[in-house]
């Protein structure tokens, strides 16, 4: 993997990638690459204007990519079904009814408590159960398309805390950390228990999870700014010039767990140097987010919550 670059994705003609959170951030450094690799992409997005203006900037940046927004917001189980069944019902499809890239990028960070549309703590809601209802909803896409991969965005930061089983939306004691970090480990925990699934299920679909290490983007200003503290929004911009990778670079393990040949199911790829930064590499993750009773446990509470069933049968 040493010195992995986007120059080095494999052509992606013919295929057809859903990336999550493309307005901004690494999710649009990797609706752009793939799209500058020839792969039609969806940026799904919850903000109609960022969404739009993301659009024209790509196609600014990459002349004639195959490139589409369409509205997506994954703290709303209604908006995901709508994503879900607009894609099915798409006639304009000249590809076929297949999915080769499942991107889960959008994500939230440190919010101070909230609750999505549907009740759920907004971390644990957004960063997991709301990938975990569109991914069983597209999986029979994903199923049907030879070679698909489903690719999830988690977080060095997954160290902070495993899940608490019975306390899944923190309702008892809510620490914005520990919910993000719990909602990190939830990205794991659901690509290991989706990669055992498929095995069983015979599918040569390749789930897997990767992280960006410490990358500048929006995502780290997000809670300070929604509570006004505009002495941490500045403490957060100073650090990110000083410490963080550019999102190009952030964007790297994502691309590569997406392109790369070998992919194995269940990896974790990050950036080579400490996690923190570099080229591609696999990356260190908690022995709890490989723990087969826990996977199988969240799956189900997953199941219950978002009254999604994921069919393995296609």
């Amino acid at each position: 993997m040493t010195g992995w670059t986007a120059s080095d994705i494999p052509d992606q003609s013919g295929r057809t990638a859903v990336v999550t959170g493309a307005n901004s951030g690494i999710g649009y450094v990797t609706a752009r690459e793939l799209a500058r690799r020839g792969a039609r992409v969806i940026l799904a997005c919850r903000s109609g204007e960022r969404g739009t203006r993301a659009l024209e900037r790509l196609r600014t940046e990459v002349p004639g990519a195959e490139a589409e927004f369409r509205r997506l917001d994954l703290g709303d189980l209604d908006s995901v079904r709508e994503f879900a069944a607009s894609y099915d019902s798409d006639d304009s499809d000249e590809r076929g009814d297949g999915l080769d890239l499942l991107i889960n990028n959008a994500g939230v960070m440190a919010l101070p408590y909230r609750q999505t549309a549907d009740g759920f703590e907004t971390q644990f809601g957004v960063n997991h159960l709301g990938h975990f209802a569109l991914t069983g909803l597209l999986l029979p896409r994903l199923l049907r398309t030879p070679g698909a991969r489903v690719v999830t965005v988690s977080s060095g930061l997954h160290a902070l805390a495993n899940i608490d089983i019975g306390d899944l939306n923190s309702e008892r004691n809510y620490r914005r950390w520990i919910a993000y970090g719990r909602s990190k480990t939830a990205n794991l925990l659901f690509i290991h228990e989706l990669a055992r699934r498929l095995a069983a299920a015979g599918s040569d679909v390749v789930a897997a999870a990767a992280h960006p290490g410490y990358a500048e983007t929006n995502l780290q200003s997000a809670g300070p700014k929604m509570e006004g503290r505009k002495a941490v929004e500045r403490v957060v911009s100073i650090g990110n010039r000083i410490l963080a990778q550019p999102a190009t670079a952030g964007a790297l393990p994502t691309l590569y767990a997406a392109t790369a040949p070998g992919i194995r199911p269940d990896s974790f790829t990050g950036p080579r140097f400490l996690g923190w930064q570099g080229s591609p590499a696999k990356s260190w993750r908690a022995k709890w987010t490989r723990d087969d009773t826990a996977g199988e446990r969240l799956w189900e509470a997953s199941e219950g919550l978002t009254k999604i069933s994921p069919d393995f049968d296609g």
